[in-house]
């Protein structure tokens, strides 16, 4: 427990006017150093989250989170944990062609109303509404990218042709197909929009010639879609015969993001400690200035311990003050970064010019700013400990 003599005698050093103005330039170096550092790393990992969330909204919103393959239709998850809605889905792999060429791409068939609810898509929607895919209507909702690909518009036609169905006829086995037409466009601008066509899910049971009751797989809306392997998990042991979720096809993109994240949070942490050991060259520097003032407090009966205190008290106020002026310049600069960055002209090659996503998430302030302090504890224990070991008797003989 501190000795509030200790705190006292800490502050005091801390806040005097330092006669030694080297040392003065050291204790504000390692200050700024701190601030710099902070600021840097609020500023860059509030960005990469805004990135990170962006992709979760706009590639994770689309593509099937957690799919399960059910051994009869009656089998539903909606009471699963982490699970806001399921529904019959069917996706399968397909062409589609138009008067103007042919691609390839992902065929989604899904419950119109529970997609709408659960996804971003229907923010995201350019032209046309979920409406359109109403029951026997054969309507589909394809991304802007290859709209502009196939050179179509809403109310167009275009054939789909499904890679995993066939029939036969005298020519052989050819791939089911219809005519579908277009209506709406959405755009996430992402990846899937360029892959990625939607319809109702009676539609494509019927082009697969199938009815809803033999519909084998159940499509999971997750509250938060990282937390996928608990609901896996869980829908496993309901019963479910296969479960699949989005790791298979996007997890290294994921990987990769987090990857870069921690690399960057690591090169910015290393700045703080660089301003730390400024804290230990400091300390050292204030503890031989004060050994005849050491000498006299152990003279007078205060305990090494009380001693070591005095110092880590005067270091870790440095620390708070690199702390709080930290987290104001870097909260100030990630709140107002779009601004700043128009201001001075820079201009950034970004979707729908928004601008930098940004998302501060308080656990990592808070974790920043408890790091910071005990990396300056750490860095205030040398020179606090070597205060303490000062010998009365050799630092007051010249005095």
């Amino acid at each position: 427990m501190l000795h509030p003599a200790s705190v006292f005698i800490g502050m005091r050093y801390a806040r005097a006017s330092k006669s030694n103005h080297f040392i003065a330039f050291i204790n504000l170096f390692s200050v700024m150093g701190m601030t710099l550092g902070i600021a840097a790393l609020i500023i860059v990992s509030s960005v990469m989250n805004g990135f990170e969330d962006q992709l979760k909204q706009r590639i994770l919103g689309l593509q099937a989170q957690v799919v399960a393959k059910v051994p009869n239709a009656s089998l539903a998850f909606d009471a699963v944990p982490g699970v806001i809605a399921s529904s019959p889905y069917i996706e399968s792999q397909g062409m589609v062609q138009s008067e103007n060429g042919i691609q390839g791409v992902e065929i989604q068939g899904v419950v119109p109303e529970v997609m709408a609810s659960n996804t971003p898509l229907q923010q995201n929607l350019l032209y046309g509404d979920f409406a359109a895919l109403s029951d026997n209507k054969y309507h589909v909702l394809i991304g802007y990218a290859l709209a502009r690909e196939l050179a179509v518009r809403p109310g167009d036609k275009i054939r789909i042709l499904l890679a995993d169905t066939a029939v036969y006829s005298p020519f052989g086995s050819v791939p089911v197909q219809r005519l579908f037409t277009i209506g709406g466009v959405y755009s996430l601008n992402s990846e899937l929009d360029s892959r990625v066509i939607v319809a109702n899910v009676e539609d494509i049971a019927r082009l697969k010639r199938k009815t809803m009751s033999e519909v084998e797989h159940q499509r999971l809306f997750l509250a938060d879609a990282f937390e996928y392997q608990a609901v896996s998990d869980h829908a496993l042991a309901m019963g479910a015969l296969k479960v699949s979720n989005w790791r298979e096809r996007q997890g290294k993109l994921f990987d990769a993001v987090k990857m870069e994240k921690n690399m960057m949070a690591l090169m910015l942490f290393l700045i703080i400690l660089v301003a730390a050991f400024n804290i230990v060259s400091s300390l050292a520097m204030v503890v031989g200035e004060k050994r005849a003032d050491i000498a006299i407090l152990l003279t007078q009966g205060m305990l090494p311990t009380h001693i070591t205190q005095i110092f880590v008290v005067n270091g870790l106020y440095n620390g708070l003050k690199g702390v709080v002026l930290g987290l104001l310049l870097g909260l100030g600069v990630t709140l107002w970064i779009n601004e700043i960055l128009g201001g001075l002209g820079v201009r950034l090659p970004l979707p729908d010019d928004s601008g930098l996503p940004v998302l501060i998430e308080p656990f990592s302030l808070l974790s920043i700013a408890l790091g910071t302090l005990l990396v300056s504890f750490v860095a205030s224990l040398y020179p606090a400990r070597r205060a303490a070991a000062v010998q009365p008797a050799n630092a007051l003989r010249y005095e």
